[in-house]
């Protein structure tokens, strides 16, 4: 509930404040459609809670966001607090929270910047708990808020974003969330680039068709199958030839202008493969050193303007980023 709330009974002396940062994500890592995901460096978002005096209550005190971002000031519909809602009367906590966001992620970028909020929100709100929670219990709260933005229950962003790393999420069933972390080769890299608009997440989930082509399903399955045992086995070339979305990315592509000139730059310059990061426009690609990484981020950018993009943002960052923290 979000209403006034009782009075606050118990509770430890011990913290009044948490400050939690959560890391961007790439989801779908192409042949993944919502069910693989990885955190990377570089770019996230602050949630920072305060305990008060009235239990069940969770208020949010203030957002610093870039202009133009709409952040709705309802608890109940703001990825950073609705969990903490289901959280504070599943619990029965016996205070409430006071919430302050600072978003650093774009709104619309493919990077998880919902996620990011919702998994912010809970970790800096479970550290001021009187007996928190183990970390993969919150998984369940920060996919309430992640649905809060997509209209869906998804956890490819939110599970490397909570948990850190690359991850497969097999199952999103309450009560029974199932996530895998995964092997990822050293050498691995991954850049991400960024075109400066906004494409929301429920337009890209509108533009899939209802219906998969078995003969595409079956491609796709291979494509999966064949990326996870590259990485059991360090088998780049393997993860190379496996990292082809023939199932989503065909139908977003038209989403995304310049989105096959930036793919062909990335392939270009050295890549493993390129795709598209969760559900755009941000596009994503996976190298195996440091200087193809920093060759591809150059292409795919100067790709990105040439196809009329007017505020393009690029990182490198290893694949095995590490997930929230609480700062200390």
């Amino acid at each position: 509930m979000s209403g006034a709330g009782r009075p606050a009974v118990g509770g430890t002396r011990e913290r009044a404040r948490a400050a939690a940062f959560a890391p961007a994500t790439v989801a779908n890592v192409g042949v993944g459609f919502d069910i693989l995901g990885f955190a990377i460096d570089g770019l996230g978002d602050r949630v920072t809670v305060s305990r008060t005096p009235f239990a069940g209550r969770v208020e949010i005190e203030g957002v610093a966001a870039p202009q133009g971002m709409d952040i709705p000031a309802d608890p109940a519909r703001n990825t950073a607090t609705a969990g903490l809602l289901h959280l504070a009367e599943e619990l029965a906590v016996p205070h409430g929270f006071r919430v302050r966001i600072e978003k650093g992620i774009p709104l619309g970028s493919g990077m998880g910047g919902s996620a990011a909020s919702a998994v912010a929100g809970v970790v800096a709100a479970n550290a001021l708990l009187d007996r928190p929670l183990p970390r993969e219990k919150l998984l369940h709260y920060a996919l309430i808020g992640e649905a809060v933005a997509s209209g869906s229950i998804h956890g490819d962003n939110v599970a490397p974003c909570l948990l850190g790393g690359l991850m497969l999420v097999r199952s999103v069933a309450e009560g029974a969330e199932d996530v895998v972390p995964l092997p990822v080769p050293a050498e691995l890299r991954c850049v991400v680039v960024h075109p400066g608009f906004r494409l929301d997440t429920r337009e890209a989930r509108a533009a899939l068709a209802p219906d998969v082509p078995l003969k595409r399903h079956v491609a796709q399955s291979a494509n999966l199958a064949g990326l996870l045992a590259g990485l059991y086995r360090s088998d780049l070339a393997l993860v190379g030839r496996s990292l082809a979305d023939v199932l989503i990315e065909p139908q977003r592509a038209r989403l995304i202008p310049g989105f096959e000139a930036v793919k062909r730059a990335a392939l270009g310059a050295g890549a493993l493969g390129c795709s598209i990061s969760g559900a755009g426009p941000s596009v994503f690609a996976w190298v195996d050193s440091e200087a193809v990484a920093k060759r591809a981020k150059e292409e795919m950018s100067r790709a990105f303007e040439a196809a009329g993009a007017q505020s393009v943002r690029a990182w490198i960052s290893p694949i095995r980023a590490a997930g929230a923290v609480i700062e200390e």
